[in-house]
């Protein structure tokens, strides 16, 4: 479903990610963590054709990401980003429907099919004729998972989607978004530095620090048998902040 060949990016002498190859199965969720400026954004929005690499290939459902290929491949991704990233000018129901009205859906088809993702993601349908700054951080949340599924997309990619969240709403939200996912049988890369999230949504995640992958596995395997000193410092770290939450 996504494959990685050396990819790298530059912003002038700075290097954001090392040369990295990754391969990512279809049906399959992967989570990218690290800490902030580990590179894991920006590898996910390389994958998302939003930025070009600097080097290397990148393979998206079975074809070549170019700026030529970009806009196709996109309207088979589903895109999710903190508190849902929403143009506050517009209702829910219409942010949810952006891309479908764009490509030419009737009105009937796109309502049933928001009303119909609402309620798997169990967002209130009266809540689908409200303004953004109406909604809470969760409810936005929810209407930003309906937009990137409408399409019915192959492939989701998640940029810290709870990311800004109180503790509570994360929870129940882990829970609604782990349920879709699996019900709907999508293939899923995440980006979070919350290794509970990473380990709740995916089954294999892939530390990163300095724009390298340090280590992929499931997150026991990570635990048991680090491969570099910073995966345990991580780890630890994340364990620590469980314990005086």
């Amino acid at each position: 479903m996504i494959e990685l060949e050396g990819v790298s990016k530059r912003y002038g002498d700075k290097i954001a990610v090392h040369p990295i190859d990754l391969r990512v199965e279809a049906k399959s969720a992967l989570a990218l963590i690290g800490t902030s400026g580990c590179g894991k954004s920006t590898l996910l929005r390389i994958v998302a054709g939003l930025i070009p690499p600097s080097s290397g290939r990148v393979r998206v459902l079975g074809e070549l990401m170019t700026a030529k290929t970009a806009p196709m491949l996109r309207r088979r991704i589903g895109y999710v980003i903190q508190d849902g990233g929403l143009f506050p000018h517009l209702s829910a129901r219409d942010n949810a429907s952006l891309m479908a009205r764009h490509i030419g859906w009737d009105e009937a088809k796109v309502r049933r099919r928001v009303d119909e993702l609402a309620a798997l993601t169990q967002l209130d349908a009266a809540l689908l004729d409200r303004f953004p700054a109406e909604l809470s951080g969760g409810q936005r949340q929810r209407v930003g998972i309906v937009r990137a599924l409408v399409l019915d997309p192959e492939l989701l990619l998640l940029d810290e989607p709870l990311g800004a969240l109180d503790p509570v709403v994360r929870a129940q939200l882990q829970e609604d978004l782990s349920r879709v996912v699996r019900e709907l049988d999508k293939t899923v890369l995440l980006v979070t530095h919350d290794m509970t999230e990473a380990a709740f949504l995916a089954r294999e995640v892939a530390l990163m620090s300095a724009g390298r992958v340090l280590q992929r596995g499931a997150l026991q395997e990570l635990l048991d048998a680090p491969a570099d000193p910073f995966v345990t410092r991580f780890l630890t770290a994340q364990r620590h902040a469980w314990w005086t939450a």
